[in-house]
């Protein structure tokens, strides 16, 4: 294996556990707009900003469009009527405040700071996601944080992983590993800019596409054992 010296991490379901945050944002949400949600409400809203997801990651919407349509959108599937905008400013003000661990997250990144180069690189908003980093205290682990919304590109686009290179003073790319939990988005991009991948598979999947990462791990601890080889 290359001896790595920069390392660049994904956020949500990598670092910061979005699901428990998510949940937490939207009951918060709902409860303020005095809306009784049922679980089919919010697996739909869920099915609907995954899609918008994986369109924005091919380039095929904006981000604006994700993120200021998708509660109108699901919203409206069950008669419900809604400013998209003025919900999407309601959902980030209360995802800001949540920041749980993933299992062994702080623990890791304060370990491999010592040792490696670290940074952030994720698709998610700017002043959402500093908040969250800053909030976990994992902040100053990282030598640059690099969000979509910042850089004008996403993952997995070249483009966004060209602006991110300039702006790392001497990176090597044989050098350079990228872990996240996305194929579609972290591996995906890793693999289109020439730099190793690890996928982290935390719901433990079988990778049903024609993606194929460099590693696998299903627990964040097994990287430092796959660093160590």
């Amino acid at each position: 294996m290359n001896k790595y010296e920069i390392l660049l991490f994904d956020v949500d379901d990598t670092l910061l556990d979005f699901d428990l945050a998510e949940n937490a944002a939207l009951d918060r949400l709902f409860e303020q707009e005095n809306i009784a949600t049922t679980p089919a409400m919010i697996a739909r809203y869920k099915e609907i900003n995954e899609s918008l997801w994986r369109a924005f990651e091919r380039g095929e919407v904006t981000k604006n469009t994700l993120h200021n349509t998708r509660f109108s959108i699901a919203l409206k599937e069950f008669g419900i009527e809604v400013d998209g905008e003025y919900f999407e400013a309601g959902f980030q003000k209360y995802l800001q405040e949540a920041h749980h661990y993933v299992d062994g997250a702080y623990e890791l990144i304060a370990q491999l700071a010592g040792s490696y180069d670290l940074y952030v690189v994720s698709n998610g908003k700017t002043k959402t996601q500093n908040k969250r980093l800053a909030d976990a205290d994992l902040a100053k682990y990282f030598k640059g944080i690099f969000i979509s919304e910042q850089t004008g590109y996403q993952k997995p686009m070249p483009a966004f992983f060209d602006y991110v290179f300039e702006r790392i003073e001497g990176l090597d790319k044989d050098k350079t590993m990228i872990v996240g939990d996305s194929l579609t988005s972290d591996v995906k991009g890793g693999l289109l800019a020439g730099i190793d991948t690890c996928w982290f598979n935390i719901r433990n999947i079988s990778n049903a596409t024609d993606i194929q990462p460099h590693y696998e791990i299903k627990k964040l601890h097994e990287l430092h054992l796959l660093l160590s080889q």
